[in-house]
């Protein structure tokens, strides 16, 4: 019992108009794991108690009364307001669920009409660029199952042809290597799309590789173009400045050893040595302040 417990408490699928075959299969379900789908399915009759019962009379009157009763129950939680509103006069779970039947699927000629379409949808199936293979065999697997929910047959043998034939041409090689070790015939859907999807596996990898390979080069262009664009748009001044300090240094390399000090890199009119130099610190002649012994002592 508390395993039914639990188990009730599963959302309940809503019906809002559409798929209504898909929305079939899951109430059905849903209704026998609760053992409510006979109240369904039979349409029994529940009859009144007759003078004296028995305690075993009264309990079986009361669980098919209960029975149908959360039947009904469910049908109506599984769909929208809009439909509820519709269905809500009707009294036994049986004729909810022909109602609905008959309102969203029809006739056997109406559903004759819809598995005709379905199939020419399945014809028109062709794979897109964009695609990968588990997307196209989704959408072929969806068609194929919408017909089966109609009451037709629908072989996946279909659709593993449907998909030989129609991939890319760049799965030719993994349709050779099936068509050299498999007997095509025989060969279910899972071996193809595990085959397929293998060499797409590959193929992304390939192409994930040449990506990182193709990064550090880019990064490397982009170095390289920043330093040309810095030299081209280096300020003059700077260049300039830099040039004349470089001729500076290479002028006074260029003046002879100094009369007075001996030493390269100045004229002697220059030179904090010269005779009639005289000093600031000491007052006296033959040098300058910037050398004077007195301002060191």
């Amino acid at each position: 019992m508390e395993g039914e417990a639990k188990f009730s408490h599963i959302t309940l699928p809503i019906f809002d108009g559409e798929n209504y075959d898909l929305w079939e299969v899951k109430m059905q379900s849903y209704m026998e794991s609760l053992d409510l789908w006979d109240a369904v399915e039979e349409d029994y009759e529940i009859y009144p108690l007759l003078e004296n019962p028995t305690m075993a009379q009264i309990k079986n009157h009361k669980e098919r009364k209960m029975k149908k009763a959360k039947a009904r129950s469910c049908l109506f939680t599984g769909v929208s307001q809009m439909i509820f509103i519709r269905i809500m006069t009707l009294k036994s779970p049986k004729a909810i669920w022909d109602y609905l039947k008959e309102e969203y699927v029809g006739d056997d000629r109406i559903r004759s009409m819809q598995v005709l379409n379905l199939r020419r949808e399945f014809e028109l199936q062709r794979v897109e660029e964009s695609d990968t293979i588990k997307e196209y065999s989704n959408k072929l697997l969806g068609i194929a199952n919408k017909i089966k929910l109609l009451g037709s047959d629908f072989a996946y043998s279909r659709i593993v042809e449907k998909i030989l034939v129609t991939v890319l041409e760049r799965y030719e090689a993994s349709i050779a290597s099936l068509e050299n070790t498999k007997d095509l015939s025989k060969i279910t859907l899972a071996e193809v799309l595990h085959a397929l999807q293998a060499q797409e596996q590959r193929r992304l990898m390939r192409q994930d590789r040449v990506v990182e390979g193709a990064l550090p080069a880019k990064h490397h262009e982009v170095d390289e173009s920043k330093k040309d664009f810095f030299k081209k748009n280096q300020p003059a001044s700077s260049e300039n400045s830099a040039n004349n300090q470089n001729k500076g240094k290479d002028k006074n390399k260029n003046y002879p050893p100094c009369q007075h000090c001996g030493k390269l890199g100045h004229p002697p009119y220059k030179c904090w040595k010269r005779p009639d130099a005289k000093c600031n610190k000491c007052n006296q002649l033959g040098h300058e302040a910037i050398i004077c012994k007195s301002k060191f002592q």
